[in-house]
């Protein structure tokens, strides 16, 4: 299972990549797998401000709907206008160009509360 070091994760199974005061968000490679055939996202929070733990889009996958929490309270800046056409990047590289959203971060205090690659790992392992 992929885990990249340099990222911060949610036990949701969101990572984050932290960029100054930016951050990209997604899925982790454990949550794809999981979900199975990704068909369809839906994210329509662009432009807003999102409250930590609040649900900021959903992932539609063959079997079933899930869920994306925000990992920190920000405000949505852009949704990954690829996902659109090819949600199928989701889990062909959900690090990369399967991204979901870029945020401004509106509460770095957060930050502290994600968990480690090493962190996450023990929790889906």
């Amino acid at each position: 299972m992929n885990i990249p070091s340099d990222l911060k994760y949610t036990k949701d199974h969101e990572w984050v990549r932290i960029e100054g005061n930016n951050a990209t968000i997604g899925i982790t490679d454990f949550a794809q797998k999981e979900l199975g055939d990704i068909v369809f996202v839906e994210i329509e929070t662009e432009g807003e401000e999102v409250e930590s733990g609040e649900v900021f889009g959903t992932v539609e996958a063959v079997k079933t709907v899930s869920d994306l929490f925000m990992p920190l309270k920000g405000k949505v800046l852009e949704k990954n206008p690829e996902i659109d056409d090819k949600p199928e990047m989701v889990n062909d590289d959900p690090y990369g160009s399967g991204w979901m959203i870029r945020i401004k971060i509106l509460d770095t205090t957060a930050i502290e509360t994600l968990l480690s690659a090493e962190n996450y790992k023990s929790l889906v392992e």
